[in-house]
């Protein structure tokens, strides 16, 4: 039976790439039949990836029937997964996150969560020589989810790990870093398609912190005016997103790449003493600037508290 790959829903590029190297990996190395899937739409940084090395969108996957064979990617926490995914036989995991818990196998499984700033670092340390078989498209993807996690090394998650692989991969590809990661930077800050209700969704995570449950959304640009002209319509649909959602509030943390700050938009009570208590923020107005905030999983999310 086909092994499924997939990462988190509301895919960025290194839950798309992450699940294509990995099903490359098993099939062609192991010899074990697996196949890439998303769990949504990808962003546009995403999406320009696959294009530009040549792959075709991993098909959609709405759930998962009982007994499929799965490995989950760039995320351990069952909300961001299938609602059947303790149905599934979960083979391995494979994350850079904190562990969230709530998974349930009937199997033991391999799990591999490493301090690493991107999931496919993860990937090809435990791939050993193998993953010197490569093909280049699969080394591209591999460079593109680096260089898109650690926002070309200013993210506070960049290990000199992940720093060294970008390096390699980028030499044996004949790619120019600062180049290639601009063109990057670019196809993700071209959000003009989106409504307001999927650019607080693009980029997103739950959590909940003293009794009060959020939708983080982060927006990575380097155009932060764009996402900042909207900033009144992004505002007033958060709160239909977060009753869709059933969160208490969206937070969203539009991230200036070039600047490394990002503002947060502050349409009420609470997110202002979010703002305040999180990150010691004086807030004027319906936004706040955060000098040096880049990193949701580092930064962002331990801070958190109302």
């Amino acid at each position: 039976m086909t092994t499924l790959v997939f990462g988190h829903k509301a895919p960025d590029t290194d839950s798309t790439g992450a699940p294509l190297i990995w099903a490359w990996y098993l099939s062609e190395v192991h010899g074990e039949p697996a196949e890439a899937r998303l769990l949504g739409q990808p962003n546009t940084e995403a999406a320009f990836v696959a294009e530009r090395w040549g792959f075709e969108l991993p098909a959609l996957l709405d759930d998962v029937e009982d007994g499929q064979p799965v490995v989950v990617v760039d995320t351990n926490n069952p909300a961001e997964l299938p609602a059947n995914i303790n149905g599934a036989d979960i083979r391995a995991i494979i994350d850079h996150h904190k562990l969230t818990g709530g998974i349930e196998t009937t199997t033991p499984l391999d799990v591999t969560i490493r301090p690493l700033a991107c999931t496919v670092t993860v990937m090809w340390q435990m791939m050993g020589d193998s993953a010197a078989t490569m093909p280049d498209a699969y080394k591209g993807v591999a460079l593109s989810c680096i260089l898109s996690d650690t926002l070309e090394f200013r993210s506070p998650t960049t290990t000199e790990t992940d720093k060294a692989l970008a390096v390699k991969l980028a030499g044996d590809l004949g790619v120019s870093i600062p180049d290639y990661a601009a063109e990057m930077f670019a196809a993700k800050s071209d959000v003009s398609a989106f409504s307001d209700a999927e650019l607080l969704r693009m980029d997103s995570k739950e959590y909940s912190t003293d009794g009060t449950s959020f939708r983080v959304s982060v927006l990575e640009t380097t155009s932060p005016a764009t996402v900042l002209d909207r900033k009144d319509s992004l505002m007033r649909a958060m709160s239909d997103v977060a009753a869709e959602d059933g969160v208490d509030q969206v937070l969203l943390f539009v991230v200036d790449i070039l600047k490394e700050e990002a503002t947060l938009l502050v349409p009420n009570d609470l997110t202002r003493r979010v703002a305040e208590k999180s990150f010691g923020a004086t807030v004027n107005g319906d936004s706040v600037v955060l000098p040096g905030i880049m990193s949701r999983k580092k930064q962002i999310i331990p801070a958190l508290t109302v």
